[in-house]
């Protein structure tokens, strides 16, 4: 809903979607990142790798935890041709592939300076 809201705004603004995406990576509690399992850690080591592969590949321009006071969430900002390309990435995370309860909320940006 709020991807197809951005580029509504976008098109009545008159403003070429930039083909860059914020990704908000929701973990499953709010205190996942000061209460991780050893079998989380791996995970997210996993996610890692997935995300350096990206980043390689040419897809992910930046990627990090946020230190959000309400708990710790990841970005990750992507640069691809269309929303789904972004959510195939997204959706192909290994913790999103886990079941855990991680969950992505991909946003176009309107506009970007580089």
């Amino acid at each position: 809903m709020l991807g197809w809201l951005g580029q509504f705004l976008a098109a009545e603004a008159g403003i070429k979607p930039s083909g860059v995406f914020h990704c908000r990576l929701i973990p499953p509690r709010p205190d996942f990142a000061f209460t991780l399992t050893e079998e989380e850690r791996a995970l997210m080591g996993r996610h890692a790798d997935y995300l350096r592969t990206q980043l390689r590949e040419g897809r992910m321009m930046i990627a990090g935890p946020v230190a959000d006071p309400t708990g710790p969430w990841g970005l990750c900002i992507l640069r691809v041709g269309t929303e789904a390309e972004a959510r195939a990435v997204t959706d192909a995370d290994p913790v999103v592939r886990s079941g855990r309860g991680f969950r992505y909320e991909v946003l176009p940006m309107m506009s970007v300076i580089m």
